[in-house]
């Protein structure tokens, strides 16, 4: 899952939405550094993390473009996953994913200067370029994946990606489908017992 779907994963709470949404920078037990809530976001962005790499419907996804990715394939779902949560949206929720994209990005301006320093530098171009509303077209998909290789060893075959995209549409559609029901009942879950599990409850 990639941040829209870490910041739709995370229910209400403004801390645990900016939590999840830093959480891959945040390593190990530095989460202590932070208000329970943002600890609380961090450690649900590494379980949301563990659910998905994990599940047979995931791994079934990243088959279809490991011939290319090899190892980088489960971060390519990461991506392509957020593309079919941005075209199903109206399924979830009822706030548009405008009016969702928008809010999220003020909420993570108020808490800019808590935020590890790569967040800080990518996230003022994230805001500008709506990148997460953007998710929904494939054209912003692909623009998405060339960013990531020029910043990372994740190697560039972003044209190929969307030509296997748009091959399987339907069949990424329904394993989608079928991934998220299950990682937002997990998701669920683990906000609403976090506190009881940190008390011994």
């Amino acid at each position: 899952m990639n941040y829209l779907s870490h910041l739709f994963l995370s229910g209400s709470s403004e801390g645990v939405k900016v939590g999840n949404f830093i959480g891959d920078f945040v390593k190990g037990s530095r989460h202590n550094r932070y208000a329970p809530e943002i600890q609380k976001g961090i450690l649900l962005h590494r379980q949301i993390d563990s659910f998905m790499d994990s599940h047979p419907v995931t791994k079934a996804s990243s088959e279809l473009f490991r011939s290319r990715y090899r190892r980088y394939a489960k971060v390519l779902i990461d991506i392509v996953y957020d593309h079919f949560l941005a075209v199903n949206w109206e399924l979830y929720r009822e706030q548009s994913l405008h009016q969702f994209v928008s809010e999220s990005h003020n909420i993570l301006l108020r808490h800019y200067f808590i935020m590890p320093g790569p967040v800080k530098q990518f996230l003022p171009f994230l805001i500008r370029s709506r990148r997460m509303e953007n998710y929904r077209l494939l054209s912003g998909i692909e623009r998405t994946l060339k960013i990531m290789s020029e910043n990372s060893s994740m190697p560039e075959h972003s044209e190929w990606a969307i030509a296997q995209i748009k091959e399987h549409y339907d069949t990424i559609d329904s394993q989608f489908k079928v991934f998220f029901e299950d990682i937002m009942a997990m998701s669920a879950k683990f906000i609403d017992e976090y506190p009881k599990d940190e008390l011994g409850v």
